[in-house]
């Protein structure tokens, strides 16, 4: 069969492109950037498409051709962009599929996406699920539990974080919140099971693995895993975690966000029975799971940088805030010294003084609201060795300063590499 992937790129999508490859179906893939995709997946196509911009049938008719099934696992969890994601793009998508001969529509969901659930991410996904269910399409829900895998992406890389704490790991309240977690690779089976028509039409199911666990359960089994000892907590009041979320929203990309954070609390645990009876298989628990795929020197690599990412983030864009208002305030002096080193008119001195602060603060609103850690770090490196090599040639005495404000630039060129390495989250 043809099938149409959204959310190609992503963490859940990934495995579903790699199981239906397997499964020798010809698969076409959609993400926003689709460069890596193709070297990482070379058996599929895939279509460069902006979700949140593809709103009309039109967008969506040139690309349906032939297409049997379409996969919907795209999602965000916070942003402006979530009701075209969620409910927009897939109207228009399904109108487009019907006219095009498209046979059924496979969505993620999430097990927590409930109506009693007060989150713009709950409200938009149940939108969403309503308007697939009025499409003139077979249709099949799937509304996971926490999804993970040999790789993590969002919540478990979250968890992971949590249980790479050193001395003791946070826990939020009493950690007694349910899960019942799945492997991402059974969710990617049950997509192609549902894909090939394994599930009856117009189908809901919950996919869950077979042990229903407790957060405070679930990350001290990572810890072990992880080979960081023995699982000590200190409870975090729900008060203070909900302020956490607060900032995390207004930092736009920290590690917690309220969305996420009431997603969690509202309870994830499904019926696994239920589940295994509907889909045909048994899917693997956390345990075994864990067990065949031992942790590696890279995982505990990244559960003990998941909080130092954000956290070296914060700190460039202050150094950068800092750079601007030290250089307005208390640069002038320098600044005179500079242009008369470089044999140039004084009258060049504020204008050079002011736009090199306004070039610091433009980068730090980079850092904060910019799609690519990767791109931010260029973009820094250039600077800071463009002032480097500027000031050095005209002031070269600065090498020798006792205080190094020449040679401190070198340990933060390479902060700022590895920012622009564990930065971006795909």
């Amino acid at each position: 069969m043809r099938i149409l992937v959204l959310g190609a790129g992503g963490f859940i999508g990934r495995h579903i492109l790699a199981d239906l490859l397997g499964a020798g179906h010809d698969v076409i893939g959609v993400a926003r950037a689709t460069g890596a995709l193709g070297a990482a997946f070379p058996e599929a196509r895939f279509i460069s498409i902006d979700l949140a911009k593809a709103v009309a049938e039109a967008d969506w008719a040139p690309h349906l051709a032939g297409v049997d099934v379409i996969v919907n696992a795209a999602g965000l969890l916070r942003g402006r962009e979530m009701e075209a994601v969620h409910v927009a793009m897939p109207r228009a998508l399904h109108g487009a599929a019907a006219r095009a001969g498209v046979k059924r529509v496979v969505l993620i969901s999430a097990i927590s996406a409930r109506a009693d659930v007060a989150t713009d991410y709950a409200r938009t996904k149940l939108a969403g699920e309503a308007a697939l269910r009025e499409a003139p399409l077979d249709w099949t829900i799937l509304r996971p539990s926490l999804v993970y895998g040999d790789g993590s992406y969002g919540g478990t890389s979250l968890m992971r974080g949590m249980a790479g704490l050193p001395f003791a790991m946070t826990l939020p309240g009493r950690g007694d919140f349910a899960f019942t977690p799945i492997h991402a690779r059974d969710l990617a089976r049950t997509v192609r099971i549902a894909c090939e028509g394994g599930v009856p039409p117009r189908t809901t199911l919950e996919p869950v693995g077979p042990e229903t666990m407790t957060l405070r359960e679930l990350l001290a089994r990572y810890r072990r895993w992880l080979g960081f000892g023995r699982a000590r907590f200190v409870s975090v009041p729900m008060p203070l975690m909900r302020l956490f979320g607060r900032i995390g929203d207004m930092a736009g990309d920290g590690p917690i966000a309220t969305n996420s954070l009431v997603q969690m609390v509202a309870g994830n645990a499904g019926d696994s029975a239920a589940f295994a009876d509907a889909i045909g298989f048994a899917p693997r628990g956390l345990d075994t799971a864990l067990r065949d795929r031992p942790a590696q020197v890279q995982d505990r690599w990244h559960a003990r940088l998941f909080f130092l990412a954000p956290l070296l983030r914060a700190v460039l864009v202050l150094m950068w805030l800092a750079s601007a208002w030290l250089g307005v305030a208390y640069g002038a002096a320098r600044t005179g010294e500079l242009v008369d080193a470089l044999g140039l008119p004084r009258a060049l001195a504020d204008p050079l003084r002011y736009g090199s602060s306004l070039l610091d603060i433009a980068i730090a609103g980079y850092l904060l609201f910019g799609r690519s850690a990767a791109r931010g770090a260029l973009i820094q490196l250039a600077v800071v060795a463009g002032y480097t090599l500027v000031i050095g040639f005209a002031l070269p005495q600065l090498w020798l300063d006792p205080l190094g404000p020449l040679l401190k630039n070198l340990p933060v060129m390479v902060a700022i590499a590895v920012h622009g390495v564990i930065g971006d989250k795909r």
